[in-house]
């Protein structure tokens, strides 16, 4: 069976940066399991991933704009510490989810200087070319549920 539309794939992969730094990997834990064409996963390693079988395994490099997107220097914003309430030591680097206008996000701690905390909405690894090494290790039709929720359930996808 080939990756497509509507079709559970699992991936073991390993992320890399520019510098060949790994980012994430799915080796030695769970593969990765999602739903083709629901948007489970960045664009540009969906589109890598379809027509692929069991077995395939690939090197593919992804853009920015089909990954995590260019970063938006719209999205970095100057706020008062005291929003950090309950919060002691605030440092550059340091995560939290923020309810925004577009629902939760994770902001990243930019910047401290004094009571001033820049914050920055982009994803993590928005601007970065990302680097995938693939293995392609189960491809299934969907459940008529998976379909219904958009999601892969069971091990390697969501449970409810």
């Amino acid at each position: 069976m080939q990756i497509a539309n509507n079709v559970v794939a699992l991936i073991e992969y390993t992320l890399t940066d520019d510098k060949g730094e790994v980012i994430d990997s799915s080796v030695g834990g769970e593969p990765l399991a999602y739903l083709h064409g629901a948007g489970n996963i960045i664009p540009g390693l969906e589109d890598a991933l379809e027509g692929k079988t069991v077995g395939a395994a690939f090197k593919v490099s992804i853009a920015p704009a089909d990954g995590y997107g260019e970063k938006n220097e719209g999205l970095l914003q100057v706020v008062p510490k005291s929003m950090f309430q309950g919060v002691d030591q605030i440092e550059a680097g340091m995560q939290f989810h923020a309810q925004t206008d577009h629902g939760m996000q994770v902001i990243t701690v930019a910047k401290v200087d004094g009571d001033n905390i820049t914050v920055d909405g982009n994803h993590p690894l928005a601007g970065q070319t990302l680097h995938f090494d693939v293995k392609v290790v189960e491809v299934r039709a969907a459940s008529q549920e998976e379909l219904d929720h958009g999601h892969v359930h069971g091990v390697g996808g969501h449970h409810h």
